[in-house]
């Protein structure tokens, strides 16, 4: 059975007592340069260690921990006087899940072996190194690292911890995916105190658990028409595939993208109904688009953030700079937008180029033209 909200963040306040909900933020001068009411910052690099996978990877690894060593609860398991033999945890990661499931393994006692495709960062690796996990590397895409973690926990026994899988059914990812939902949770009350709802949410996939988690809870924070678009980069367009297709396919190519953390091409089998059943839709985006996100979030008085955390908001600028698009998905000027900013950058860099200084808010406007 899934934890329910409450419980998920009763876990999260009790791993983190110094961190409260993630904060959301209103950007005027982005909802002006977007030809919107309102713009809405969800940013989730306000979280320990700068990202939204924690709620997913870490408290579901936990989870399955306690579950194996025998007491009911992650507070039992990392207050447990008696001590007891754990297994080793594995996944597959582009860099955040890795990190989230190593921190698991680490906070319990117990080890993790992270299965990275070679194209992850050094800064990254040195991350999910640093808490004391084995990096298994992958000569190949993300999903060859999928394939090769479910391959060795099969093999070893180890406990798989994936936030995708070919299941509809499979509990692990469901869990993970639950995780996300607290982000959802935390929104209800946000958007009850700023005194407003979303038209639409941009919601940047990688295989789509988070989107689908923003689907589950978006009726609760939704006003007519409440669409929700999923953005991805173009050259790894795997949602979209699985949307018209009604099931995950492979999509071809090799996957490579600035927004790194999204380089998936097999959408998650769990993820894909609740898209459908929601209606959304899918906007993909060029590589240029993902960069200039990034400058036009931080222009914006916006948190930093790298092209993959940033990814909503270029799906944001990709439909608001044509009018066929706009109308295509009902996006007025009296609408009112949530955007999840996923991720911080590791360093002062967004791991490509040095981001830019922060300018004034007229100067936001003559960006316009770039859209």
């Amino acid at each position: 059975m899934n934890p329910n909200p409450s419980d998920i963040a009763a876990e999260y306040a009790a791993l983190f007592p110094d961190h409260g909900p993630s904060p959301l933020l209103e950007l005027p001068a982005l909802a002006q340069h977007c030809g919107v009411a309102r713009v809405f910052i969800k940013d989730e690099g306000a979280r320990p260690y700068g990202n939204f996978k924690i709620l997913g990877g870490m408290l579901a690894g936990l989870r399955l921990l306690a579950r194996r060593g025998g007491v009911d609860s992650i507070q039992a398991l990392l207050t447990r006087t008696t001590p007891v033999s754990l297994p080793t945890l594995l996944c597959a990661s582009d860099g955040n899940h890795g990190l989230a499931v190593a921190l698991a393994a680490q906070r319990a006692g117990t080890t993790a072996r992270i299965f990275l495709p070679n194209a992850v960062s050094a800064q990254r690796a040195e991350r999910i190194r640093a808490c004391g996990a084995d990096i298994v590397w992958i000569d190949g895409t993300y999903d060859d690292a999928v394939n090769a973690a479910g391959e060795a926990a099969r093999e070893s026994g180890s406990l798989l911890v994936a936030d995708t899988g070919a299941r509809i059914d499979d509990p692990v990812v469901q869990q993970v995916m639950a995780g996300y939902g607290l982000v959802l949770h935390e929104l209800r009350r946000q958007f009850h105190d700023a005194d407003a709802r979303a038209t639409h949410a941009f919601v940047q996939a990688g295989v789509g658990g988070l989107a689908a988690a923003v689907a589950d809870g978006m009726r609760d924070i939704s006003s007519p028409p409440g669409r929700l678009l999923v953005v991805e980069p173009e050259a790894a367009a795997c949602v979209a595939q699985a949307l018209v297709h009604g099931q995950a396919v492979q999509v071809p190519g090799d996957l490579h993208t600035v927004a790194d953390m999204l380089s998936c091409g097999v959408a998650s089998a769990p993820a894909i109904p609740v898209l459908r059943q929601y209606g959304a839709k899918a906007v993909a985006v060029d590589e240029a688009l993902l960069r200039h996100a990034v400058e036009v979030l931080y222009a914006a008085h916006g948190p930093r953030a790298t092209p993959s955390g940033a990814a909503g908001l270029a799906g944001l600028l990709h439909v608001a700079g044509q009018p066929d698009l706009r109308d295509e998905h009902a996006l007025q000027h009296d609408s009112h937008v949530l955007l999840i900013v996923t991720e911080r950058p590791i360093s002062g860099l967004d791991g490509h180029r040095p981001l830019p200084r922060r300018r004034n808010r007229n100067a936001i406007r003559a960006s316009a033209r770039k859209v």
